[in-house]
């Protein structure tokens, strides 16, 4: 699940991987190779992700769930996805061209608004292209990536993002980063292009006004820098997990575990914590057509900011619904997908 600490949640994976386990002579299908089945109640399962599709809403989440509205969420169509494997991101940069992402290493692509899916990457497949890749490089860096390899395709990719139809990046667990510039026909590790030596868990990628950030396990931040062709780290004041970043030109947001806000408007040099009055994590953000930024939690707490960030309100929603991934919709409703699949939410009326 995208909004866990990946190192403590493997644990609790494998226990539910044992207590499922077929009886002794059952054959395994992988999640890799097998399609995704059509389920009348896809739209009411764990959904982890959400993203639009020029009118459209597409959410992702267990068992290569992806579903698509056309009509504001009033209802949902189930799309046609290559593997079961359980996805956790999505990201559009057009009407008809996006990526979702998930565990297994695996990367889906769609041209049709989300309608249909192929692959574009796995974990099997990038841990080859890992251990090729650095088969020259110095010893302890080609070894790593080979353990990478032997390992198969247990580490999961936790974010997506596309600059544009051609550049976009995938992040993940244990430091798992990949590149593209060919819209996802080719994919570059950039295992080595970050400052992240204890190979954190990269949790999200975002572009805030010019630059692009990726934020992961105890306070890791790294923004892009474009001449080096390399992440960077800043330092931050807080040694928890972010699981977020967002805001815009001139003011750069990261949130999340035990409601932790961080803000600055200097592009990293210096933070301000922004008071949210929650103990618990943040998971998700979003922000709305007329600027407001939205910051919510799996407890189904959404915050709304109407000063860049500076300070959040509690949004007054209809109903409370736990988050693992937010959209705004127009101004009286936002859109949440999470344990109990996805809702549109009214946001109440104040007199």
């Amino acid at each position: 699940m995208k909004i866990r600490e990946f190192r403590v949640g493997v644990g609790a994976a494998m226990l539910m991987s044992l207590l499922a386990m077929p009886v002794v002579g059952a054959e395994f299908a992988d999640p890799l190779d097998q399609m995704a089945s059509s389920s009348p109640l896809a739209a009411n399962n764990l959904l982890n992700g959400l993203g639009r599709a020029g009118e459209r809403i597409v959410a992702v989440g267990q068992r290569g769930h992806i579903l698509v509205s056309g009509d504001a969420g009033k209802s949902w169509v189930q799309a046609k996805v290559p593997v079961t494997s359980d996805l956790v991101a999505v990201n559009f940069v057009s009407a008809k061209k996006g990526w979702a992402v998930g565990h297994g290493g695996v990367v889906l692509a769609t041209n049709d608004g989300g309608e249909s899916w192929n692959r574009q990457l796995d974990g099997r497949a990038a841990g080859r292209q890992m251990a090729e890749h650095y088969a020259r490089s110095d010893a302890a860096l080609a070894a790593e990536a080979q353990r990478f390899a032997e390992q198969g395709p247990d580490k999961p990719f936790l974010d997506v993002w596309f600059e544009n139809e051609n550049t976009g990046y995938v992040v993940g667990a244990f430091n798992l980063i990949f590149r593209t510039d060919d819209s996802g026909r080719s994919w570059q590790p950039w295992f080595d292009r970050t400052d992240n030596p204890n190979l954190f868990n990269l949790y999200a990628i975002r572009k805030i006004g010019d630059d692009i950030y990726i934020v992961g396990e105890q306070g890791l931040l790294m923004k892009l820098d474009r001449q080096a062709g390399r992440f960077s780290a800043i330092e931050t004041p807080y040694k928890g997990s972010y699981f977020g970043v967002t805001g815009k030109r001139g003011a750069l947001i990261v949130y999340g575990l035990r409601g932790n806000v961080y803000r600055s408007t200097d592009n990293g040099a210096n933070w301000t914590k922004v008071e949210t009055g929650l103990q618990q994590a943040i998971a998700t953000s979003a922000i709305t057509d007329d600027g407001r930024i939205l910051l919510a939690t799996p407890g189904g707490l959404v915050l709304a900011s109407a000063d860049d960030g500076a300070s959040f309100k509690r949004l007054p929603l209809e109903h409370a619904m736990p988050a693992f991934a937010i959209l705004a919709q127009g101004r009286d409703a936002v859109v949440v997908a999470g344990q109990r699949g996805v809702r549109v939410l009214p946001v109440k009326q104040q007199n």
